[in-house]
């Protein structure tokens, strides 16, 4: 059934949108949608004004608004709905993970996956745990996009310095090898954000690891580390040999 909060909301994007952007914000992200030409920053308090003016949003609501604004083939429509998911994640349930799933395997673009599954996905799987299952069986997925979901769901808490190593470790250990960029990213990037707090975790597991890892992961993975560790890190990496860490 059509959705006048989507229509509504698609209208005022629109509107804040210009044609040069449109064309080359589809050329920069490759992507099959059709473009406006709006600002995230646009976009983000467009979701904001639709919000403050209901403050009274339900789960049900939320959710049927949500998935209108995605079925509109329009790249910003499409963002719109991720901002108002992360914007009222509070109210999601965990059979919400279904639609976020849908969302995931018609993203295409890393500019649409990766705030569905850090932030909403992630969310999600703190207030339920349960919600882990339904990672294990994305880190397997035929879809890469669903592969690097599972590894960004654990990004927030392992961020902050706690959260689950040992559930990301399995899942980048069955990736490490892989040749697609936005998993050999995803595994550097969470490894950095990790080794900010936890440096020694980081350089421990990385140790033996090294000889399958890509530059890309590594060279993310070992920025926050101290030098020496660092160095031994990529010279074990050059020589595609595991390395053994020496104080």
């Amino acid at each position: 059934m059509p959705s006048p909060d989507a229509a509504a909301i698609e209208r005022a994007l629109r509107a804040l949108g210009t044609a040069e952007r449109a064309v080359t914000e589809k050329a920069y992200l490759k992507s099959d949608l059709e473009f406006a030409g709006t600002g995230l920053p646009a976009v983000r308090a467009t979701v904001k004004g639709w919000c403050k003016d209901r403050a009274g949003l339900d789960h049900d609501d939320l959710v049927a608004v949500a998935g209108a604004l995605w079925d509109r083939p329009v790249f910003e429509c499409r963002m719109a709905a991720v901002e108002l998911l992360e914007a009222s994640a509070h109210l999601l349930r965990a059979g919400d993970s279904v639609l976020v799933e849908r969302m995931l395997r018609t993203a295409g673009t890393w500019a649409l996956v990766d705030g569905l599954a850090a932030n909403v996905m992630g969310a999600l799987t703190e207030r339920y745990p349960e919600l882990t299952s339904t990672l294990d069986r994305w880190a397997t997925d035929d879809d890469f996009w669903l592969r690097r979901s599972a590894m960004l769901a654990l990004l927030k808490p392992l961020r902050r310095g706690d959260g689950d190593f040992e559930r990301f470790g399995r899942y980048a250990d069955l990736m490490l090898a892989e040749k697609e960029f936005f998993i050999r990213k995803a595994i550097g990037w969470i490894l950095r954000d990790t080794g900010r707090r936890r440096p020694q975790l980081v350089a421990e597991w990385l140790a033996p690891r090294v000889s399958r890892a890509s530059g890309v992961t590594m060279r993310e993975a070992v920025k926050p580390l101290p030098a020496e560790v660092r160095d031994q890190l990529l010279a074990g990496y050059r020589e595609r040999r595991p390395v053994t860490l020496t104080s």
